[in-house]
């Protein structure tokens, strides 16, 4: 399976946003690949709440969903929009990753569980759960070539949600992301990797690059890590269409090799 994973700098101009995301995954599909991906917010990095808010409709009134089902069909592929701001109908958003099968459809949408609020070093502070509502379902969907799992961004902070998506067979884990640049030179490969080693799959994270609205500025650095831990794809600092390609096999000598993921931990906590 070829996979590509689009980088891009996204702004606050949703039309320009997606025409970008377009070029992109047309210059996949001419190059080959089977799967095309996108980062978290690819349709929109926001200014403001209001902004935020105003772009949020509910999704099947939503432009980039109508966009994204378009571009699927046109080329022919499997598409992950990594994610979309969509109106949950209480004042609030979900983060909603969205893959679309070849014929334009919805094949699966999962909502980011996991809120980004956190206070950084240099004074950066994000409180997603102030505007987003959190999903509370895993989601594994099934691909002609392979169980897909399904997560977004800070999600890749938590290994219980992979976990749960390995023991539901997914051999292919995507990670759209806009890491900061403080915590992606920290942690973004080796979380990444760690996941990827912990649930004998392949994890597939692209990511956005550069400076954004409200001074906002995201590592970029798109990997593709395999189940061995084996970092098949580092896409830097630059916007741009970047390839790798997926044996699937490995998968399951990675699983028969070493099955941690599978072995019960088995102990009690102290005061138990």
């Amino acid at each position: 399976m070829k996979v590509a994973c689009l980088q891009v700098c996204a702004g606050d101009d949703m039309d320009h946003n997606l025409a970008a995301a377009a070029d992109g995954i047309r210059e996949a599909a001419s190059a080959g690949a089977d799967f095309i991906t996108t980062p978290e917010n690819v349709a929109l990095m926001a200014t403001n709440r209001d902004q935020l808010l105003s772009h949020a409709v509910d999704e099947r009134q939503h432009p980039a969903v109508a966009r994204f089902a378009a571009l699927a069909a046109e080329v022919n592929r499997w598409i992950l929009a990594g994610s979309i701001g969509v109106a949950t109908g209480d004042g609030r958003i979900f983060n909603r990753s969205l893959l679309f099968g070849p014929d334009g459809r919805i094949a699966a949408r999962y909502d980011k569980i996991h809120m980004f609020d956190v206070d950084l070093p240099g004074g950066e502070v994000y409180h997603e759960s102030r505007n987003y509502r959190p999903g509370s379902a895993a989601v594994v969907t099934t691909l002609p070539w392979t169980r897909l799992g399904m997560t977004v961004c800070y999600d890749v902070r938590f290994p219980s949600l992979f976990r749960a998506l390995g023991q539901l067979d997914a051999q292919v884990i995507t990670v759209p992301s806009a890491f900061t640049k403080v915590t992606g030179r920290a942690h973004w490969s080796v979380l990444l990797r760690a996941r990827a080693i912990e649930t004998g799959a392949f994890v597939v994270a692209p990511a956005q690059v550069g400076r954004h609205p409200a001074k906002r500025e995201t590592y970029g650095h798109s990997m593709v890590v395999g189940p061995w831990g084996e970092v098949l794809l580092d896409a830097g600092e630059a916007p741009g269409v970047y390839y790798a390609d997926i044996d699937l096999a490995k998968v399951a000598a990675a699983r028969a090799a070493i099955p941690a993921w599978t072995t019960s931990s088995g102990f009690a906590l102290p005061g138990a």
